[in-house]
């Protein structure tokens, strides 16, 4: 017999703080929760703004099933623009995702809004270029739930929102950075015809570039001038919290699984800190993680790291040498033998080399060159022996004695996140107690699930009534395999009875069973916000730049009071010359050109070849913006 009470979950929105992790797939996306996601965000089959990291309905299910556990959610980005044809598809995708236990959707194309939708949560996709207080309150008031912000917001720029809104705030504090504005990106579907804002990005950003002013002097060679270091907001993320973020984005759902656990590892656990601090904060799922290794976010692919404009314009956002994975310092080159190195780690952040491990090296040094050739080339250490390491082959001749090492794979490190590294656990109560046909065991968790299980037994009492009750409290602790740990454990039977190994596991596993049951049937979604057909958009004309790509979204900002709306750039419609992609990141600012810094100098425009092509740039130094100019080429 079963006896169940739990009242409806219910977390207070203000102090819930939640962790959201990329999930690649549905395995990637069990390990990110694993590992302490509080939510993570997935690709469907179709429609997200990963075009490679689809998956399908089936797998969803699976995740939400897990997720749900643990009082995490789910949420599938569906934040691709959609043809009038596509919208049809998305409707009945949309319906087969709520049935699959979907918490909500991550939505750029407001024709979406149009659709006939089932009761599921939306959030506003960064791609919709969240950047106001008056924009994200329009998006509040047509039933946005949890807006994910533009990754250049200052503190200030964040707390002005917040204080207009109740809409749930998203921030991007770790991964990838996108140089341009989300959404307001068309450079490569100008070039390509693979737009970003449908999946597709061929990320022209990254490729090498040469810099010249308008008179033809060269600034730059063959340097990555359009890419970004890689977004760390480890130390920004209490003051984030203060100016009213609530869910806190790590990129990455093209990234591999080990960075996936390190990076979700390494925000718990700064979350958790905080949070510990703060009585009036708390995890937004439920359970405590175990990990078998000390996460380092710097260990796993990033570009070098920036805070970007949370704390206003400053240098570092870019390493202009490549876009690729350097790594940590591992120290100067000391000595050269025939297949081996010896190594200064004077001041290297790696640490101790390992066997397997993997090195890389630059070919030139950059600061001793402006126009640069220099490639990044790399080494696998055979073997490591204190300041030597020994290669697997002969050591290469574009390598000298002074040049600086970095370590890009620490193979110790990536074979214990290749392991089982990480037990969620859900902490519980059990109380065994008499019934008037044999003993009951009562099992709760933190969170106001209960559930009492029983069994008819004929009771006698134990001849050693102490290795009884060992035996007791042993055997009821016994939760290995489950989703739980016992913290409290209470005999609360009259005396001390003899209970057979067999009669306490199934009483153990019964209760287990009916509290999971508890957890799952009363777990709940969050509900779609109301909508306010009369709300009014802040513009009332949308360019290009507005990403309209359909009839419906069409209609929705008609009815919300724009006047003039301009087809998508997908459209193929702009030939002229027109901004492709608008940035804060200004190459003036990098080059100590900037205006205002330095009133003798004039905003005049700069040239950047990219390959056989000439891009303009231009500087609206009022907004503190840099505009890259060109056409469709195709």
């Amino acid at each position: 017999m079963v006896q169940i009470y739990s009242p409806a979950l219910s977390l207070p929105v203000d102090g819930s703080l939640e962790l959201l992790a990329p999930a690649k797939n549905a395995d990637y996306g069990i390990a990110a929760i694993s590992h302490g996601a509080d939510a993570v965000y997935i690709g469907g089959p179709a429609f997200g703004a990963r075009a490679t990291a689809g998956n399908s309905v089936q797998d969803i299910e699976r995740l939400c099933h897990y997720a749900h556990g643990y009082g995490a959610q789910v949420f599938v980005a569906l934040n691709t623009i959609l043809s009038d044809q596509e919208l049809q598809q998305a409707d009945q995708l949309i319906r087969q995702l709520y049935q699959a236990g979907a918490d909500a959707l991550i939505v750029q194309d407001m024709g979406i809004l149009q659709l006939d939708l089932p009761p599921i949560a939306l959030h506003a996709s960064t791609q919709t270029d969240n950047r106001t207080p008056e924009k994200v309150a329009f998006l509040e008031q047509v039933g946005f739930s949890q807006v994910v912000l533009a990754r250049e917001l200052s503190l200030e720029q964040i707390r002005a929102i917040a204080a207009k809104v109740k809409t749930r705030l998203e921030f991007f504090i770790h991964g990838a950075l996108c140089v341009s504005y989300s959404g307001l990106c068309n450079l490569s579907h100008a070039y390509s015809k693979r737009s970003a804002n449908r999946g597709e990005c061929s990320q022209m950003c990254r490729l090498p570039c040469n810099l010249k002013t308008r008179e033809g002097e060269t600034l730059a060679e063959n340097q990555h001038l359009l890419s970004l270091k890689d977004n760390n907001q480890t130390d920004n993320l209490e003051a984030l919290i203060q100016a009213g973020i609530r869910s806190f984005k790590i990129e990455g759902r093209l990234k591999d699984l080990s960075y996936v656990k390190n990076v979700t590892a390494h925000y718990r656990q700064q979350l958790d800190a905080i949070m510990a601090r703060h009585s009036g904060l708390q995890p937004a799922s439920h359970g405590h993680c175990e990990y078998t290794f000390t996460p380092n976010p710097d260990k796993s692919f990033n570009r070098g790291k920036t805070d970007y404009f949370v704390n206003q314009r400053h240098g570092g956002l870019n390493d202009f040498r490549t876009p690729k994975y350097l790594g940590q310092s591992a120290g100067r080159v000391s000595r050269i033998g025939k297949d081996w190195l010896e190594i200064n780690r004077d001041g290297a952040e790696a640490g101790e080399l390992h066997n397997g491990d993997g090195l890389c090296y630059f070919t030139i040094d950059f600061a001793k060159a402006v126009h640069s050739d220099a490639k990044l080339n790399g080494l696998r250490v055979n073997r490591a022996e204190g300041d030597r390491v020994w290669l697997a082959g002969a050591v290469p001749g574009d390598l000298r004695v002074g040049v600086e090492l970095f370590r890009n794979l620490d193979h110790d490190f990536e074979n214990l996140l290749g392991k089982e590294s990480s037990k969620r656990l859900v902490d519980v109560d059990l109380r065994l107690f008499d019934t008037d046909a044999g003993l009951g065991l009562a099992i709760s968790d933190s969170y106001g699930n209960t559930a009492d299980v029983m069994v008819a037994f004929e009771r006698q009492p134990a001849n050693d009534p102490q290795k009884a009750s060992q035996h007791l409290q042993s055997g009821l602790a016994k939760l290995g395999g489950t989703r739980y740990r016992a913290r409290n454990i209470e005999i609360a039977t009259s005396q001390a009875w003899f209970v057979p190994a067999a009669v306490l596991n199934g009483l153990r596993r019964e209760a287990v069973d009916a509290l999971e049951q508890v957890r799952r049937e009363h777990y709940q979604r969050p509900q779609p916000w109301p909508r306010d057909p009369d709300a009014i958009f802040p513009q009332k004309y949308l360019s290009y730049l507005g990403n309209v790509n359909n009839a419906s979204a069409k209609a929705f900002y008609e009815q919300h009071g724009v006047i003039k709306i301009e087809p998508s750039y997908e459209q193929n419609q702009l030939l002229e010359d027109t901004p492709l992609m608008i940035t804060k990141h200004c190459l003036r600012y990098s080059f100590n050109m900037c205006p205002k810094e330095h009133p003798e100098l004039k905003a005049e425009p700069m040239l950047l070849e990219v390959g056989n092509d000439t891009l303009k740039l231009v500087f609206d130094c009022l907004k503190c913006e840099m505009l890259v100019v060109g056409n469709n080429k195709l």
